[in-house]
């Protein structure tokens, strides 16, 4: 079994703006900096804290914008988040449970359930070679209202992009 956490994986969610006042927002980039997931070649289960998600960066068009954002800026986003998004207290889990692993030429489908926001859905994944995964979610899909703001003229688009890295073991 190999074993992965925030030392030797990486994990970030991707938002994107929308909305009449979309112009004066960011895209985002944020880390989840604790978690724990467990492979081994017929299933995956991972563990996820809402509340450590931290906002990284705004970003333009996929690319990286660190100073876009004040540290002020990202801890009231962090704060909505967590609060108005994700209600982390009353939901301090996000867990993933693998129903099946499919070997396939250029990497794995995993299919399994997703548990988030008290919802359990079910969710497939691929991924690249075994070290890189990419998903996209609909918030809606697990009772989360996306953010919103100013009656509704600036908001985050209800599908979000999570993207989860890696680094193989070492092979003795």
């Amino acid at each position: 079994m190999n074993n992965y956490d925030q030392e030797n994986a990486q994990c970030f969610v991707y938002t994107q703006k929308e909305g009449l006042l979309s112009a004066a927002a960011h895209d985002l980039k944020i880390r989840v900096s604790r978690f724990a997931i467990q492979i081994d070649d017929a299933s995956v289960r991972g563990s996820f804290d809402p509340s450590s998600l931290q906002v990284i960066c705004a970003t333009h068009h996929g690319i990286d914008a660190p100073t876009a954002l004040s540290s002020r800026d990202r801890a009231t986003i962090e704060e909505n988040i967590l609060g108005e998004v994700l209600h982390a207290t009353a939901f301090p889990v996000i867990e993933f449970t693998s129903d099946a692993v499919v070997r396939t030429p250029d990497g794995s489908r995993i299919d399994g359930q997703l548990h988030l926001h008290g919802t359990t859905r079910p969710l497939s994944v691929f991924a690249k070679q075994s070290i890189e995964c990419e998903v996209v979610l609909d918030q809606h899909d697990f009772g989360i209202k996306p953010y919103s703001a100013m009656l509704g003229s600036l908001r985050v688009q209800p599908h979000v992009r999570v993207v989860l890295k890696l680094v193989p073991p070492a092979k003795p």
